[in-house]
C-alpha cells in the first residue's frame, strides 16, 4: 500500500474509532478480551515493519519519538476511558459514552501526535504507518483496560455476595 492509501487507511480507521467513542457501547462483554485488538495491532505493526520500525539513519530519534508516541497513546488512551460516562442497566451490562472532556482528550492526543510527527520531519526522521498503528494499539490498550477495571468497580460479579 502507497503512502496515500496508509494515510486514507488510518484515517478513516481513527474517524471510526473516534465516532464510536461517543455511542453508547456494551463494555461488560469485554472483561476477559479487552487486550486482543490492541495486541493484534501491535503483531501486525511490528511484523509489517519487516524489522525498519524505526528510522535506520537517525534510530536514536526514532526511538525516542516513537516512545513519545507510545506514551502519548497510552496517556490518551487512560485519558478518555476516565472521562467516559459508565452506568449499569437493569441487567446489571455496564455502557459506555463519551462526553466533552472526551472529545477534548481525543483533540490533545492528536495535536500531540502530530507535533511528533513534525518533531520528526523537522529532524529528518521518517515515522512509518506502523509506527503510527503501534502508538494507536498502546492508545486502545490503556482505554479498553481502564474502561474495564471501571466498569468492574460498578458492576458486582452475579452470583456474589455485595459487600456490607
Amino acid at each position: 500500500m502507497g503512502g496515500a492509501a496508509t494515510i486514507l487507511v488510518i484515517a478513516a480507521i481513527a474517524a471510526l474509532v473516534i465516532v464510536r467513542q461517543f455511542s453508547a457501547r456494551k463494555v461488560a462483554g469485554d472483561r476477559r478480551r479487552w487486550w486482543v485488538l490492541p495486541a493484534v495491532l501491535g503483531y501486525v505493526a511490528i511484523s509489517r515493519s519487516g524489522g525498519a520500525l524505526l528510522d535506520p539513519e537517525h534510530t536514536v530519534l526514532a526511538a525516542v519519538l516513537l516512545g513519545a508516541g507510545i506514551a502519548a497513546g497510552l496517556v490518551t488512551g487512560a485519558g478518555t476511558a476516565w472521562t467516559m460516562r459508565l452506568w449499569t442497566d437493569a441487567n446489571g451490562v455496564v455502557w459506555a459514552k463519551g462526553r466533552g472532556a472526551t472529545a477534548a482528550v481525543w483533540a490533545a492526543g492528536i495535536v500531540v501526535r502530530l507535533g511528533l510527527l513534525g518533531i520528526g520531519a523537522l529532524l529528518g526522521v521518517h515515522l512509518n504507518g506502523q509506527a503510527t498503528t503501534l502508538t494507536v494499539a498502546a492508545l486502545l490498550l490503556a482505554q479498553s483496560g481502564a474502561l474495564v477495571w471501571r466498569a468492574g468497580l460498578l458492576a458486582p460479579a452475579y452470583g456474589v455476595a455485595a459487600p456490607r
